[in-house]
């Protein structure tokens, strides 16, 4: 069993997070073996919000040029987490 700091990696700040900041749903960045339960309990306890919703998916890396190769960046899982009406989570600027 993983700890909810080991799934829960960070709430991401971005404009896609700030415009949908106001209905209640937040952006999170999670590790990529998580589902949504494991996801759900974890903001849950390290936020200390109702969950309501988890909708996940995953982002896959991008190929970047690194000097005379290429190279790909890693995949990464991210989270839409619904909150209950009028709770938030305070975000770090």
């Amino acid at each position: 069993m993983r700890s909810p700091s080991e799934i829960v990696k960070g709430v991401r700040q971005t404009e896609k997070g700030a415009r949908i900041a106001v209905r209640d749903q937040y952006l999170v960045e999670v590790t990529p073996r998580a589902n949504k339960i494991e996801i759900r309990d974890a903001v849950q306890k390290l936020f200390n919000v109702k969950v309501l919703k988890v909708n996940t998916l995953v982002c896959h890396g991008k190929w970047r040029r690194l000097s005379h190769s290429w190279g790909r960046r890693s995949d990464w899982k991210k989270a839409i987490v619904t909150l209950e009406k009028g709770q938030k989570i305070e975000v770090k600027e």
